[in-house]
């Protein structure tokens, strides 16, 4: 198989499987976690003196999760969806808002959010690995939708991608959004990526009180943060279940 055909393959291999990516990057998150955890004399003193970090943390999460919300409530109907299991779909090419400042602002926001976790560890040499690991795993599933979108748009892809970079924003490309934002695209989409964020801290979390106490328990922000987000998801998909609400866009 030539090396082009290769990488559509396992791009599309990737792309069709990539909401585990989150589930496999999560063993060694915590084994990094409690090996730092572990390597601390005053577990206690480390509890305190690392707040800083996990706000930090929680935050870059946050910016990796504002750029989700951008990206995708100004988006074209049709595109910037999940469409996990049914492979790529594209009705139109989005080239405006975050879409002119980079092609990928999907994936640079989720980079963003996993990497507010992994900042909890801190180990240089996981952060450096991690994000190795994320954009090898990512470059496929890039190339394969690209791939897809030359193939269904010639030219007119071909010419978006000469002026807008990849990954790496180019701010001086901005282009004013084309659609007006639409915020029942991001709630239906949007849910599963808050609860996640919220569980795998609450995770974290629950572990380092456990080595410190010896017995089970949490913040209360980081408990009230997760039912918080449990209760949003819940509601979220009992109206789309029950409900036409979540299906009227623009």
């Amino acid at each position: 198989m030539a090396l082009r055909d290769e990488l559509r393959s396992q791009g599309d291999f990737l792309f069709r499987y990539r909401s585990y990516f989150p589930v496999i990057m999560l063993i060694p998150l915590i084994w990094f976690y409690v090996d730092s955890l572990k390597s601390q004399a005053d577990l206690q003193a480390y509890w305190e003196a690392n707040r800083f970090l996990e706000w930090f943390g929680l935050n870059v999460s946050l910016l990796g999760l504002g750029i989700r919300v951008l990206a995708i409530g100004f988006s074209a109907d049709h595109t910037s969806g999940r469409n996990t299991s049914s492979g790529q779909i594209a009705d139109s090419i989005n080239q405006t808002g975050l879409y002119a400042c980079l092609r990928h602002p999907l994936y640079l926001g989720n980079f963003f959010m996993w990497l507010g976790p992994v900042l909890f560890t801190e180990n240089p040499l996981f952060f450096l690995g991690f994000t190795a690991l994320y954009f090898l795993y990512y470059e496929r599933i890039m190339y394969a939708e690209e791939a897809f979108l030359h193939e269904k748009f010639g030219d007119q892809y071909m010419n978006y991608s000469k002026r807008v970079p990849a990954i790496i924003p180019k701010i001086s490309g901005w282009v004013k959004p084309k659609y007006a934002f639409s915020w029942i695209k991001v709630i239906r989409q949007e849910k599963a990526g808050i609860l996640n964020l919220f569980l795998v801290i609450f995770m974290l979390k629950i572990i380092a009180f456990y080595l410190m106490n010896g017995y089970l328990g949490v913040d209360c922000f980081w408990s009230w943060a997760l039912l918080g987000s449990a209760l949003y998801y819940s509601f979220i998909k009992i109206l789309q279940k029950t409900t036409n609400m979540l299906y009227f866009d623009r």
